[in-house]
């Protein structure tokens, strides 16, 4: 297979079981699993009169696609080198809600508020 692999264009439309055996010799990749993939939005297909192609090169930027990254150990004795800047000083998320006062003085306050308001219409 790999001297028909050299044969073959980059650019040229393949049908997807030929591109499976032209780009995966070793049979790992199937016509569904690259239409799986086409499906993730992750193969780029031509549909050409109901029959699904693709080329080589759209299979080697799917490769790309996906590469999984390797994962950074969690504890390191080495200080990252580029410092980090926050956008906003302001806390988000969880440690957002450690200010907020809790949802029983949120009810005491609306309570008092209403008997303020009901008190002054009269």
């Amino acid at each position: 297979m790999e001297s028909n692999l050299e044969n073959v264009a980059p650019h040229a439309p393949l049908r997807l079981s030929i591109a499976a055996k032209l780009a995966f010799p070793d049979g790992s990749m199937t016509e569904s699993g690259l239409r799986r993939e086409a499906k993730r939005g992750r193969l780029q297909v031509e549909r050409i009169s109901g029959k699904d192609y693709t080329t080589l090169e759209a299979i080697n930027e799917m490769r790309k696609l996906c590469r999984v990254q390797a994962r950074e150990l969690g504890s390191t004795n080495v200080s990252p080198d580029i410092e980090t800047v926050r956008s906003s000083t302001k806390p988000s998320g969880s440690s957002k809600t450690a200010i907020a006062i809790s949802p029983q003085d949120a009810l005491r306050a609306r309570l008092k508020k209403s008997r303020q308001q009901k008190q002054s219409k009269r």
